[in-house]
């Protein structure tokens, strides 16, 4: 386990570089989506039709913050269960996507797109979503703004705080900390 310091949009390099337990504090873009958003991503990418952004090397945050208090970019801002993105994600990941944010465990298929294309999972910290907004710098819908809340955002991040909860080499924090929790008992 370690620091880390990455910038958004993220390479290749930069997942292959991660394992899980690594803290890592993002600097750059991240984009928002929960799972109305992501189906609406699908059908596009389905149509053959352009995307409201470019997934290459895209980190999509699973959040429908609250609505920006006077002089805030953004309210409070913590993560989404992600099963609810999981049937949509393989596909978004094999276009590109390198990393999402959420809470919660992924499913297999997802964890076999990670490992194929090169892709990390990040937990971001549940019931710390006024914290994380501070680390939010601008926000500005980019599409789907019907879907209010969970419209995609293209937000700016500042040390967006997180953790490698799955990596592309099939490591998987949910499962091998329960293992060492264990061992420890």
């Amino acid at each position: 386990m370690s620091t880390k310091y990455i910038k958004a949009p993220m390479t290749i390099e930069d997942v292959m570089n991660l394992r899980i337990g690594d803290n890592v504090f993002i600097t750059g873009i991240l984009y928002t989506a929960r799972d109305a958003a992501h189906k609406r991503l699908v059908e596009l990418i389905d149509k053959g039709e352009p995307l409201p952004f470019d997934l290459e090397g895209s980190v999509i945050y699973y959040v429908g913050p609250t609505p920006a208090p006077p002089g805030k970019p953004i309210g409070s801002a913590g993560p989404t269960t992600s099963y609810r993105m999981d049937s949509y994600a393989p596909q978004l990941i094999e276009k590109g996507m390198r990393a999402s944010i959420g809470k919660g465990e992924r499913n297999k298929d997802v964890v076999d797109a990670m490992i194929k294309h090169k892709a990390v999972y990040f937990a971001a910290l549940g019931g710390g979503a006024a914290l994380i907004a501070q680390s939010i710098k601008k926000a500005e819908i980019i599409a789907f703004e019907d879907l209010g809340a969970e419209a995609i955002r293209r937000i700016e991040v500042v040390d967006f705080p997180c953790i490698v909860a799955q990596d592309c080499y099939g490591g998987n924090m949910y499962k091998e900390g329960i293992e060492k929790y264990k061992k420890i008992g």
